[in-house]
């Protein structure tokens, strides 16, 4: 295998690693730990609750994977994901959630390596596969960093994530 052939695989190996085993049981954790008050809690009406955080990033990973990197028809309504204010149960939100990142997953595996950098549109921006996946990556951090510290303040205690 030539070294740009092993470069392109261990990046899609990493992006799905992190987004499935590391992120994702964060989330998990945090969601267990959370009342379903706390994950509708906003500091104020301008903040997303963790659970507008996770209709968000449900629809992120469609959009930008499922639909971008995959070619499925894009159906996202990206405001819907923040102005959300019905208390959705835990667990919907969680499948939700799941399913956008099994079916990324899944995209991402079968995906041909040598189309990375394959320039496509999603939503206005014209991006290559490698860039729509890195996008996914790093906004997935962010937001699981942003569920993190909610769930940190209305806890109050650490969430030892390096013992899971």
């Amino acid at each position: 295998m030539s070294q740009e052939k092993e470069l392109a695989e261990a990046f899609v190996l990493e992006a799905r690693s992190l987004l499935k085993d590391d992120f994702m049981p964060k989330i998990r954790k945090c969601l267990d730990l959370m009342s379903d008050e706390d994950i509708w809690w906003r500091a104020h009406e301008t903040n997303n609750s963790v659970g507008n955080l996770l209709l968000h990033l449900a629809g992120n990973v469609r959009q930008w994977i499922i639909s971008g990197v995959g070619g499925a028809p894009d159906h996202r309504e990206r405001s819907k994901e923040f102005s959300e204010r019905r208390a959705i149960p835990r667990e919907e939100l969680w499948s939700k959630l799941e399913t956008a990142i099994r079916e990324a997953d899944a995209v991402l595996a079968a995906f041909p390596r040598e189309r990375l950098l394959q320039r496509r549109v999603i939503q206005k921006y014209e991006k290559t596969a490698l860039e729509a996946i890195f996008h996914v990556v790093e906004h997935f951090s962010y937001h699981t960093g942003q569920i993190i510290y909610v769930t940190k303040l209305r806890q109050g205690k650490d969430l030892n994530f390096y013992d899971l």
